[in-house]
């Protein structure tokens, strides 16, 4: 058996990286966007109840204005559903934690409530690809209300409370479509366009490193993704953006004919609020004719997609459940600090959860030292609270782009900062009690992770490798027919494309797994390297049927 198909038997421990891990990234290009939503969701309500004398109910409106968060990438059809959901499974956490804990004051009855609501959530949000801030803000407020003294009589109008801020949160962030309907689609094939003309630009040859390549992949999937979830009246502006996609698409697979400068000018004319460049080109056409179909095309069950994140919800479970306890054994009076650390903790690998391990302990230490420095302003008055708290509101979502541990400087203070709209406290006990629970929340996460091995990672990389063979061997036989149907071309250039970018994803997420057999690491080169030969010669393909079409 050769090198590049065999396994080795012995399981491999990957060293855990600490170099890079708190290095600052380029902020998000609409980083703006949830900073400035998440100010005008929780302001209203805070400020509200600040003149009504009921802080202490603020906890159930931020449930719902903390929604704004979610779903700035998605086209505004898309995002109206997914706020929705969004609002719906908060209030569902928020409702499953308020009568456990109207009904029982058992500290460890309500962590194990916690832990399997934060598997629940995690399952949830990686299930439907909610995207950032994923499942940690919909944990942090069920875990918290698990703690909060409840009468069974409340519970419906603090619900009502945190359904009426939630509705308000989705208008927050539908409200931008009103004045650029086509925002998030847009930046999307600019997204695109300039991850095809870097890799264009560096690697002319189409013979780079898969990283680079497998990165402009993913950027194309991503716009067509965005282009495929707009709705019915984006019609006129899905084809005319599809048409910038498919030149990406192109470039990608034959990067010496494709003139990175026109690439990026595209881009460019597609971040303001001006016309999408038209472009014509009669192979569009049938381009198009396969987005449509996929448009028709039924979705994929949802419920196929819980199989391989079985071994990330019992980790979740698990390591919240640990965490919460060992806090209880300690003394701490917020064991739902500890559990939410552990919860925030958990990536598609270990070595990615290490890395958000120290990112999390890094950026919680800072952040209550911050905390320390604030709190003698915010003890000024109820008044000041609230606006110290929405000024780290609006600090976190403005740099947790750049690095995760940056935001959480700001997320840690604004979270002990909430515990005093009821009452002030004595900081140096907040202070101690945060400390604890997030080294004891890390380090009992971690062990957990490290527990519970996956080892179906392997698994779904050869599966992968298999749907990338069985798509080029298709594509393959279609450019060996004399007269391949363009639209049947286009349409099996765009799905290798996928499954080049599935595959790409799928070896990244296994490499950082520990207690697994050693990767088919050639074989995956070269499967990459066969394919996007493939793609070349399909787009070398549509092009000599371009030019002898009458």
């Amino acid at each position: 058996m050769s090198s590049a198909t065999s396994t080795s038997a012995t399981p491999r421990v990957h060293r855990l990286p600490l170099a890079g891990v708190l290095r600052l990234g380029r902020p998000s290009d609409v980083w703006f966007k949830p900073a400035l939503s998440v100010l005008a969701s929780v302001a209203p309500p805070n400020l509200t109840l600040l003149a009504l004398g009921r802080l202490d109910l603020a906890m159930y409106t931020m449930a719902g204005s903390l929604c704004a968060l979610y779903a700035h990438n998605r086209p505004y059809a898309a995002r109206a559903r997914a706020l929705a959901w969004v609002v719906l499974g908060m209030v569902g956490g928020l409702a499953v934690a308020l009568v456990a804990a109207s009904l029982t004051a058992d500290a460890v009855v309500l962590v194990t409530v916690g832990a399997l609501l934060a598997a629940l959530q995690k399952a949830l949000c990686d299930a439907t690809r909610i995207g950032p801030p994923g499942n940690v803000v919909l944990t942090f407020i069920s875990s918290a209300s698990l703690f909060v003294p409840q009468a069974l009589g409340q519970v419906p109008g603090h619900l009502a409370l945190a359904l009426v801020a939630g509705g308000w949160a989705w208008f927050v962030g539908m409200a931008p479509g009103l004045l650029r309907p086509h925002g998030p689609e847009r930046r999307a094939t600019a997204g695109a366009l300039n991850a095809a003309a870097a890799y264009a630009a560096t690697h002319p040859t189409g013979d780079g490193h898969p990283r680079s390549r497998a990165a402009a992949a993913a950027a194309i999937q991503a716009a067509w993704q965005a282009l495929l979830a707009t709705g019915a009246r984006s019609a006129r502006t899905r084809r005319a953006l599809a048409h910038l996609v498919v030149r990406a698409e192109v470039a990608l697979a034959a990067p010496a004919d494709a003139d990175p400068e026109q690439l990026r000018a595209w881009a460019r004319e597609l971040s303001g609020t001006g016309p999408v460049p038209e472009l014509h080109d009669p192979r569009d056409g049938d381009e198009l004719l396969g987005v449509d179909a996929e448009l028709a095309a039924p979705a994929r069950p949802f419920r196929t997609r819980f199989g391989p994140l079985a071994p990330i919800a019992v980790r979740t479970a698990l390591g919240c459940a640990l965490a919460g306890y060992a806090s209880l054994a300690l003394g701490i009076g917020r064991p739902y600090w500890a559990l939410v650390t552990a919860a925030s903790l958990y990536q598609a690998n270990i070595r990615l959860t290490w890395s958000r391990g120290v990112q999390r302990v890094v950026g919680n230490l800072v952040g209550v030292l911050l905390f320390a420095a604030v709190v003698p302003l915010a003890h000024l008055g109820q008044a000041a609270l609230v606006l110290v708290c929405l000024a780290f509101n609006f600090g976190a979502e403005a740099l947790i782009s750049r690095n995760y541990w940056l935001g959480s400087v700001c997320v840690t203070p604004m979270a002990l900062l909430i515990t005093e709209f009821t009452r002030f406290q004595e900081p140096g006990r907040l202070i101690t009690e945060r400390v604890v629970d997030t080294v004891v929340g890390a380090l009992v996460g971690f062990l957990a992770a490290v527990a519970v091995t996956n080892r179906r990672a392997g698994g779904r990389v050869e599966d992968a490798l298999a749907a990338v063979e069985r798509c080029r061997e298709r594509t393959a036989r279609l450019l060996s027919e004399p007269a391949p149907a363009p639209a049947a071309l286009a349409a099996a250039r765009r799905s290798l494309v996928a499954v080049l970018t599935d595959l790409r994803a799928t070896v990244d997420a296994a490499s950082g797994e520990w207690w697994q057999r050693a990767l088919p690491q050639e074989r995956v080169v070269r499967a990459e390297q066969a394919g996007h030969r493939t793609l070349a010669a399909t787009v070398r393909r549509q092009a000599r049927a371009e030019d002898v079409r009458p």
